[in-house]
């Protein structure tokens, strides 16, 4: 497997640790949204280390990109907020799994469209048959 293949599959393992992480953290302190807040500062510092020592001079390009574009961050802290808030109370498992499932069906979509600069990718038949095993996959281990 590539390189990249590993870093997915890493990242992939991350978000439910994010999520019950975060979501103990917004127990123990009683508030979700300042838990959401600790995880964006922490990540700000990551991401801006990294971004100084891979790329310092993106940020000049950044009053040239789609602003709709910046809208990204939206999706992310309603992610956070919501995994941490209802992760705990509905179980990080079940949780995740339907953020799965709805991973799935946005990245149909953007995939077949080509939404926001991504290649496309046509969902063809069975394409949208391994989908469709994926949701009844996520369908199956959720009926407990």
């Amino acid at each position: 497997m590539s390189l990249q293949v590993w870093i997915m599959l890493a990242t992939g393992f991350g978000i439910p640790v994010l999520a019950a992480m975060n979501g103990a953290l917004g127990r123990h302190i009683g508030s979700p949204a300042v838990a959401a807040c600790v995880l964006f500062a922490v990540a700000f510092g990551i991401a801006l280390i990294a971004a100084l020592v891979t790329n310092p001079g993106a940020v000049a390009k950044l009053p040239g990109a789609p602003r709709q574009w910046f809208m990204a961050g939206f999706f992310v802290a309603f992610y956070v907020l919501a995994i941490t808030w209802i992760g705990p109370d509905m179980g990080i498992g079940r949780a995740v799994f339907y953020v799965l499932l709805g991973q799935l069906i946005a990245a149909a979509v953007i995939d077949h469209f080509g939404l926001f600069n991504a290649r496309v990718a046509v969902l063809t038949w069975s394409r949208a048959a391994g989908i469709a095993l994926m949701v009844a996959g996520i369908y199956v281990t959720q009926r407990v």
